[in-house]
């Protein structure tokens, strides 16, 4: 059997299945492509994770747009993360050409142009349905990882959600967040100390600071009502296609907490929502993360290791996770060791360090008889890829250089008028895009404070009169020389403290009881 054959026969064992698949274009051995030897990935292994991975212009984004297009036939409902803005053009067919030709005839199969039920979400003021959630629905937990606090500003963070909690006062986004925290430092010092324990005036203000930094990036967009269902990402169209939702990022490339406190609040409110399927033939939802280092990027280990424990077990829920980035060591290890299909486009050797970082990412891989690795992954040309999935069992398949399909839907982005049209008929537009800004915690705060100071300047007012006070009559020496019980009483030092505290205690008294309106 001549090496071809030996390859072929690899091939054909390795990714020959017995459930549904998809199809990502067909093998390569000796830089010739191998008509409709296909490599495939079977969907019961979709929710298994992977990495779509390359050199800036090998191809990753069509890569993205091809898998997404697969996964939207086969009834399943994609998430794309679109950071650099290229990716609305799924939602409208695109158009052969010599090239696309060519290349389908050396695959084997039919170039077929398709538009696909597209959904446009946005985080900021790209133009789409606007995402939304509560700082009640992040948690004191998560809220602490997002602010990268110790164990003592967490602490105290729980404390105030607790507060909160207690006295019906909904926290919706990051002015209610920041009201609390001075509330706590401040007027309601001694009440929340009273039942809760004693506030760190310092750990306060580091928090605070902390939160506005957060707030700079554009956070406060992202907080508020009306919070975003995970259900909405699950959607079918009328002619059975999953919905390709893609969230455009394009204005936060620069902010990269803001996108990984969004990552880890979808990923948190998708794993406590979905229901537990364990291992289903097929995925209930895949998420692509294209450009992922910006959910690594700045991240404290505490959120990392909230990643990491999510990526673990959300495959229990149907939801595979995919991330799309330059480099696989843009990844995490343990995150990395995670992911079952690889899809590695060609990598470039410029320097010592690159031609280490190649070798060490060939060591990802099946060993291969048939390809030196890491030679491989630098001679890859454009719209090529180094393959390895899981089979149905879950053991890796055999490595394969592919030739890739072409995407079916348009390569070009869609125009302005065109991205307009698809936003404004969007049910989720209408559902999501009006603001509410209903009482909350800011609000009822404010008006306890201003309660409580009226209260407060009416005191004097309101006793200046209950005693008798010198008339006209009376001599200058009697006043100088007379004094009633009552008077010494009234005047005394004790006197004047006692009165002082009375009126503190009756303004925390108040404070503690003034508006509780609003709901969670």
């Amino acid at each position: 059997m001549s090496s071809v054959e030996k390859f072929i026969t690899s091939i054909q064992e390795g990714y020959s299945f017995k459930g549904d698949s998809l199809i990502l274009g067909t093998a390569i051995y000796e830089k010739e492509a191998q008509p409709n030897l296909l490599v495939k990935v079977p969907l019961n292994t979709i929710n298994r994770h992977g990495l779509i991975a390359g050199a800036t212009g090998t191809g990753k984004t069509k890569t993205v747009q091809v898998f997404a297009e697969a996964l939207s036939e086969k009834s399943i409902p994609v998430l794309l993360m679109d950071i650099k803005g290229d990716l609305s053009g799924i939602a409208a067919a695109g158009t052969s050409n010599p090239k696309i030709d060519e290349r389908h005839s050396k695959i084997g199969l039919p170039f077929i142009p398709k538009n696909f039920p597209v959904e446009f979400l946005t985080l900021s003021d790209e133009k789409g349905t606007r995402l939304r959630a509560t700082v009640s629905e992040f948690g004191p937990i998560l809220i602490s990882k997002i602010l990268e606090l110790n164990d003592t500003q967490a602490g105290l963070i729980a404390v105030l959600f607790k507060y909160c909690d207690d006295n019906k006062l909904p926290l919706l986004d990051l002015k209610d967040l920041k009201k609390i925290l001075q509330y706590a430092a401040a007027e309601g010092k001694q009440e929340i100390a009273k039942d809760y324990g004693a506030i760190s005036p310092a750990s306060i203000g580091t928090i605070l600071r902390k939160v506005v930094e957060l707030e700079q990036q554009g956070a406060e967009k992202f907080f508020g009502e009306r919070s975003f269902e995970v259900e909405d990402l699950l959607r079918i169209d009328e002619n059975g296609n999953g919905i390709i939702s893609v969230l455009r990022l394009i204005d936060l490339q620069d902010r990269p907490k803001l996108f990984s406190t969004f990552m880890l609040s979808l990923l948190a409110e998708i794993y406590s929502t979905f229901p537990e399927l364990g291992d289903k033939a097929e995925p209930k939802l895949v998420i692509v993360i294209d450009e992922a280092h910006l959910i690594f990027k700045e991240a404290s280990k505490a959120l990392l290791d909230q990643i990491e424990t999510i990526i673990k077990l959300i495959r229990s829920k149907g939801v595979g996770i995919y991330f799309c980035t330059q480099n696989p060591t843009d990844v995490p290890q343990a995150v990395l060791s995670q992911l079952g299909l690889k899809i590695q486009h060609a990598l470039r050797a410029f320097t010592a360090q690159d031609r280490k970082m190649i070798k060490l990412t060939s060591e990802n891989y099946p060993i291969s008889e048939f390809y030196k690795t890491d030679e491989l992954l630098t001679s890859l040309g454009i719209g090529e890829a180094a393959i390895s999935t899981l089979n149905e069992k879950g053991v890796p398949t055999p490595l394969a250089a592919t030739l890739l399909c072409a995407p079916r839907s348009r390569m070009d982005i869609l125009t302005s008028e065109e991205l307009d049209r698809k936003v404004n008929s969007s049910f989720l537009y209408k559902k999501y895009n009006d603001v509410i800004d209903r009482e909350s915690a800011y609000e009822i705060l404010n008006k306890k404070i201003d309660s409580a100071k009226e209260f407060e300047l009416k005191i004097p007012e309101e006793t200046k009169y209950q005693y008798p006070q010198p008339t006209q009559r009376q001599t200058s020496t009697t006043r100088r020389t007379e004094k009633s019980t009552m008077d010494k009483v009234i005047n005394s030092p004790l006197s004047k403290q006692v009165g002082r505290t009375l009126v503190r205690e009756i303004t925390r008294g108040l404070l503690g009881v003034l508006g509780v309106g609003g709901r969670r």
